[in-house]
Formats: structure tokens, sequence, C-alpha cells
């Protein structure tokens, strides 16, 4: 028995103006199925329910990307980074989804990547590679410093943090987008503290609801206004025991 993830049309065109084309959503069903297949083996998700992979895996990874999801990207077509990919959320559902966007998937666990490069043999997604390395260090590598238009960043750390990790690693006037659960105010603060020396700005902070589960979420987006300082990120670690 195989199982089907919905299809959502509806859904999805009225929360995020945009529907899967059947190529897309043939994609959708194979990456499900290779995630139940591979989490026999390695610890991938608790999100296995076809309903509830659709809505926290899916809907979620693409809702924050709705301004490249309205924008038109046929003549440019910004490179992103997925920072500590995991199981591939967002960036899989996001590489399927623009496939004109070249997309490096970032993690630091060897298995973890090794199973993503089978998923993106699997479903021929030509734009998208993968790198096992740490934020901490390829923040500082000539090749990827200053390299991204878009910086995605998922259930990785505290806000701060998530920024340390990011905003290196854009180019000027590149965008991070941190995907958090709950926000509160005094986050905003302490992040403001932080975006400040690594040479960004809070663009905006968006609240949602997402469509089945009636969940809040939100997504932050990080503009990167000036050159970040060459000391960020800091060693492997710190960012963490020491938030900015």
């Amino acid at each position: 028995m195989t199982n089907l993830l919905p299809e959502m049309a509806e859904i999805w065109q009225q929360t995020l103006n945009w529907q899967p084309t059947v190529q897309q959503q043939a994609q959708f069903q194979r990456l499900y199925e290779l995630i139940l297949e591979g989490n026999l083996q390695l610890n991938l998700t608790r999100i296995t329910d076809p309903q509830e992979f659709w809505e926290k895996h899916l809907w979620d990874s693409l809702r924050g990307i709705v301004p490249l999801l309205s924008a038109n990207l046929s003549s440019a077509s910004p490179t992103i980074i997925d920072i500590g990919t995991g199981a591939g959320f967002p960036g899989v559902p996001v590489a399927i989804t623009v496939p004109n966007c070249p997309i490096t998937l970032l993690d630091s666990t060897g298995k973890k990547i090794t199973f993503i490069d089978n998923i993106l043999t699997e479903l021929a997604l030509t734009n998208a590679k993968t790198i096992v390395s740490r934020a901490e260090e390829i923040g500082h590598h000539p090749q990827h410093r200053q390299a991204y238009d878009i910086a995605l960043i998922r259930a990785v750390g505290t806000a701060s943090v998530c920024a340390e990790y990011a905003l290196p690693l854009l180019k000027l006037s590149g965008l991070a987008i941190i995907y958090r659960g709950n926000w509160t105010e005094e986050e905003t603060t302490s992040l403001q503290n932080a975006v400040k020396q690594l040479g960004g700005v809070i663009e905006s902070i968006e609240q949602f609801t997402t469509p089945l589960s009636h969940s809040i979420r939100h997504c932050v987006y990080l503009r990167k206004v000036a050159t970040t300082p060459v000391q960020f990120p800091r060693a492997i670690g710190v960012p963490t025991q020491k938030p900015l």
C-alpha cells in the first residue's frame, strides 16, 4: 500500500498563489516515499502521516519562499543555500519548486547528505548539489562566503545563531530566511543586536497559520546591507555557546 500525498491544489493556490505542476506533484510524492524508506535506517523525521507531511514538510518549506514564488524568475535565477538541511527541508521542496534556481544543501552529517544525494538522483534534480560541512567552516571558504542570494535556515539553533551562520554566506542585498515556530518580542530585540554586528537588518517578521492544523509559524527575513566583518562566523561551536 503506498501512502499518497494529498494534492491540495486549492490550498496551494489560496495560500501561496502557486500550485505544483503534474511533474512537481509526482516529485513531491516520490520524495515522500523516499523519506519513508530512509526513515527505516536514518532517523529523518517523526512526521510520516501524508497530511502532516504535506503541511509540515512541503507547505511549510515553501511558505518561507513566497517572495520567490511570486517573482518572475525567468530572467534572474537567485542562488540559494539551505543551511543544516537535515532530511532535506526546506531545500529539496524548494529545489523542486524553483527548478531554474541553483541550490546548495549543506549539512554536517555525512549520512544525511548521502541520503539526500540519492534523493536528488531519484528526482532528477539537476539544480541542487550537496556539501558536507559546518556553517562555521564554509562561512570562511572563498567559494561560499558572499556567494549566495538567499540563505534558508530551519530548525537550527536560536535566531541569532542562524543569523551568524547565514549572513556571511550572502552577497550584499542578499536575503536570509529563518523558519520559526513561535516568536517573541524579546527574540526580536536580541536578534536586532546580533544582526547589526553581522551587516544585516531585520526586513520583516511574518506570522502565519498553517492551513490544516492551524499552527502558528513565523518567518524572519534578514537583509544583508553591509559586508560581514571577517571574524564571523566564529569558530565551530562558539555561535551556539555564546550567541551574539
